[in-house]
């Protein structure tokens, strides 16, 4: 918000849009005087506007990561690319294990709080998606490649195969991937935050079960033994502990992403 001064109002917008650096269209502007000559040049006053800009979603978005980041004390850029119904914001940062985090929770997080603000007082949801050095892209590559790796196993063995709990999103990509297949299908189960996908080949054998942890890609196969969740000989009693800290949750379908994904998956 700023005042700006013109022989005419209409100069003195533009002066304003020239020291601003914007178009009309990205501002609303109040005209608070209008000029008068005076008498004979005397008490001649200028016209005075207040310029303010208007902010898209994504740019309030921005904002407030920004103000986030220097309470992390991070020094990021934000790269915005806004389309009709998708906000991109692409970080760019020395420290980028900071804003991924864990297995991404953190950049899910940032991608949840930035997805709140950029809708806020909307009547329809934009989505919102917070990457930082392509990460979004590589996690994607590595879950594709894992279902196919796990649905080729689970056919080989005649054994379901489970994973570890996984965000709504990244269980979305796996379902994907395997959705054409004409040798197994994908199914959600547990609960929130601790849901995961199970792969079932349409060979299954009865009581078959095996679980893959991602966090341990050396030591696939099931568990053994009743505190790791299954009976004695190999049959599943309970859902094995979980390792793993609870997710944060995925902000891309904020508000509305459970319920998305209950209709893609179940």
């Amino acid at each position: 918000m700023a005042y700006y001064y013109g022989k005419t109002v209409e100069e003195a917008i533009n002066n304003g849009l020239k020291e601003m650096n914007l178009d009309k269209a990205q501002v609303e502007v109040r005209v608070l005087e209008e000029p008068t000559r005076g008498f004979f040049g005397i008490n001649a006053k200028k016209a005075k506007v207040e310029i303010f800009e208007i902010k898209t979603d994504g740019a309030r978005a921005v904002e407030f990561l920004n103000g986030l980041f220097d309470i992390m004390q991070v020094t990021a850029k934000c790269n915005l690319e806004e389309e009709d119904e998708k906000i991109v914001i692409d970080l760019v940062t020395d420290n980028s294990s900071a804003l991924i985090g864990y297995r991404g929770e953190v950049l899910d997080s940032l991608q949840c709080l930035a997805g709140a603000i950029a809708n806020t007082g909307r009547s329809d949801y934009r989505r919102v998606v917070v990457d930082c050095e392509g990460y979004r892209g590589k996690r994607e590559e590595t879950l594709v490649a894992l279902a196919n790796k796990l649905a080729a196993k689970a056919v080989r063995t005649g054994r379901k195969v489970t994973l570890e709990p996984m965000t709504p999103y990244e269980r979305r990509i796996l379902h994907s991937t395997l959705a054409e297949s004409t040798e197994v299908k994908t199914q959600s189960e547990g609960k929130e935050p601790n849901r995961y996908v199970a792969i079932i080949p349409n060979n299954l054998k009865p009581g078959a079960e095996s679980r893959y942890d991602d966090r341990k890609r050396g030591r696939e196969g099931g568990y053994k033994g009743k505190k790791d969740g299954f009976k004695k000989g190999g049959r599943r009693d309970e859902a094995p502990s979980q390792p793993r800290p609870k997710t944060s949750g995925f902000g891309t379908f904020l508000g509305n992403s459970l319920k998305t994904e209950n209709k893609t998956e179940e």
